[in-house]
């Protein structure tokens, strides 16, 4: 039985989504290994990856479960007895065979969020402070990115992507008392993309980042922190 899990996870604590042969503490490598004591052996594939710091509301995967364990709440149960609390099944359920987390996803969902207060311990890990920054303009150039672009300049350097086009299909930021949150709905995005897109609000101006998206010139962009980052909906 193919079923979707729904995991949230504070990405601080490990070293991106995928699994890597260099270390296990990775979402992914922690679900696997404790999927292991329980027997199920299977790949579990995720709707993308997301880089070390980076947390998730929702991050959906797809895994093949063996006939023993049709018993999807106990195993939801059982899971979150034994993960990291760092990770967290929000929801399994089951799906059809041809389901795939990564290419049956439509739209994937990401918030940004910055605080405009002096920085504190308790939040470090989840925001990213920043004091002084335009938030007029940050809300008029954001909407530039709406739209298929070629985002090849606002991609991690050494990725491999057959196509570096993506569709935007909002891109909006709004003020919740002391936190500036930015709101980006595509298709797809590439390594990094939105961190970049983040840095590019902050240090661009509009025709800079309208040159940028034309690739008619190359502004050197600062990636925003990894802390502030959320995977917030995967939309099928």
């Amino acid at each position: 039985m193919r079923v979707a899990l729904h995991l949230a996870y504070n990405g601080t604590h490990f070293f991106g989504s995928q699994t890597q042969k260099e270390t296990s503490k990775t979402v992914l490598g922690e679900l696997e290994n404790v999927l292991k004591k329980l027997g199920i052996e299977q790949k579990v594939i995720a709707s993308g990856r997301t880089d070390k710091g980076v947390h998730a509301t929702m991050q959906v995967c797809h895994i093949d479960l063996p006939p023993y364990w049709e018993d999807t709440q106990k195993l939801k149960r059982v899971l979150n007895e034994m993960l990291n609390d760092a990770l967290h099944v929000k929801r399994i359920r089951p799906v059809s065979d041809d389901f795939h987390a990564r290419y049956s996803a439509k739209k994937r969902t990401y918030r940004y969020i910055i605080k405009t207060t002096q920085s504190n311990p308790f939040e470090k890990d989840f925001v990213t402070f920043l004091k002084d920054i335009n938030f007029e303009n940050i809300q008029e150039n954001i909407a530039l990115f709406v739209g298929k672009h070629d985002f090849k300049q606002f991609m991690k350097t050494g990725s491999e992507v057959k196509s570096t086009t993506r569709i935007i299909y909002k891109a909006f930021a709004y003020k919740y008392k002391d936190y500036v949150v930015l709101n980006f709905q595509a298709n797809g995005f590439l390594r990094s993309q939105i961190r970049l897109m983040v840095g590019a609000l902050l240090s661009l101006n509009a025709q800079q980042i309208q040159e940028q998206l034309n690739c008619s010139n190359n502004y050197k962009i600062k990636p925003a922190p990894a802390n502030g980052l959320y995977l917030s909906t995967i939309t099928y």
